[in-house]
């Protein structure tokens, strides 16, 4: 078999880590594919804005416990998540490498950065009255604040892949 490989049929031969792909060796970076990535990232923003899953007052009933709406719409994407994996297991689907999908079990130890992340990400959560997921949809909802938001979350990220290393986990 060719290690050269065209768009439409992605070469399984195994790839040096260290050199990087090309746009012919990665069918998701095709323009095909990162209009459809467009698209459905822009379906999923419509989909947040008409279920208010953006709305601040939402979220505030949320932490105030009011409504239960918010948390019956996070149980069903977590159950939607689960039954999309268990289906992709079942048919027998890989990733785009052909390894077997697989998720590694978590190793809790005392749970203790599970609390502290947590807990920093519901702070975040409740002062921005933003979860990070849609803030770009609710910049393109003309709310231009959340920039700020997404700014931070760059350098939150940012900063803890600097501290990783000398961070207890």
């Amino acid at each position: 078999m060719s290690t050269e490989t065209s768009t439409l049929q992605p070469s399984r031969v195994p790839q040096n880590p260290a050199q990087p792909k090309t746009v012919e060796q990665n069918p998701a970076r095709t323009p095909v594919a990162l209009v459809l990535y467009f698209a459905l990232g822009a379906a999923f923003g419509v989909g947040l804005t008409q279920s208010e899953v953006l709305s601040w007052f939402r979220i505030q009933e949320m932490f105030r416990f009011q409504s239960p709406r918010m948390y019956e719409i996070i149980a069903s994407a977590i159950a939607t998540a689960a039954a999309s994996l268990a289906l992709l297991r079942r048919l027998g689907i890989s990733t785009m490498q052909g390894e077997p999908i697989h998720i590694p079990p978590k190793k809790l130890g005392r749970g203790t950065r599970y609390v502290v992340g947590g807990t920093l990400f519901g702070v975040g959560w409740a002062f921005t009255g933003a979860c990070p997921g849609p803030l770009f949809a609710l910049v393109g909802n003309g709310i231009p604040v959340m920039i700020a938001a997404i700014a931070s979350a760059l350098a939150g990220t940012w900063l803890y892949g600097a501290l990783r290393p000398k961070l207890p986990h």
